[in-house]
């Protein structure tokens, strides 16, 4: 059987799973999407009052989009086009979640696990402009967006020669987070982007 056929769409599947959702619905019995921004992630879930749930957010979204990579891996190994599809196909699902009307995440934590499972060095790099954005600032969508941006330029370094699959991927990811935060993008201009350790504006 081709791969392709059923690597991809459960990439997908996996990616979508809303855990974010899951966890507060379960812990809190409360609906995530109806407080802070709306956002089903790690970001949100600790702004709503539940730190620790929050952060297991963050481990599971980037667990989940680094298994479907990996798993992907296990038939294509390295930077292959398979691998970086699948990398694809889990941060769609994890934006866009068939269980939820396709109204997920913005694909940070996601995002963080499909580079790590594809270029751990440009992870950490890009962790590391996360970071330190953060530090700087308190603001997280920011450190977010550059952190999304300075993939490529850290990812093309590392992985010489790419296919135009792999070229493709790695620019549409970035992409796709930081179009995920383009009401982010306007509050940041305006000055109204809430701050870490602030409520979260819808």
């Amino acid at each position: 059987m081709n791969p392709w056929l059923f690597t991809i769409p459960l990439a997908y599947l996996l990616g979508s799973i809303p855990f974010g959702y899951l966890l507060v619905r379960f812990f809190r019995k409360e609906d995530i999407r109806a407080i802070g921004s709306g956002n089903i992630g790690a970001t949100n879930v600790a702004r709503s009052g539940a730190r620790g749930l929050g952060f297991l957010t963050l481990l599971l979204d980037l667990a989940k989009a680094f298994t479907a990579v990996f798993l992907a891996q296990r038939f294509a190994p390295g930077v292959s086009d398979l691998a970086v599809t699948a990398a694809v196909a889990a941060i769609v699902g994890h934006m866009f979640p068939v269980w939820l009307g396709f109204r997920g995440g913005k694909g940070v934590a996601s995002g963080l696990g499909v580079f790590l499972a594809l270029v751990p060095i440009a992870a950490l790099c890009i962790l590391s402009v996360f970071v330190v954005v953060v530090l700087l600032t308190r603001y997280v969508s920011l450190a977010s967006i550059l952190a999304a941006a300075s993939f490529p330029l850290f990812g093309f370094y590392l992985v010489r020669h790419p296919s135009p699959i792999v070229l493709c991927g790695f620019l549409v990811i970035p992409i796709l987070i930081c179009a995920k935060h383009q009401a982010n993008i306007r509050r940041l201009l305006a000055g109204t982007e809430s701050r870490f350790g602030q409520k979260a504006v819808a």
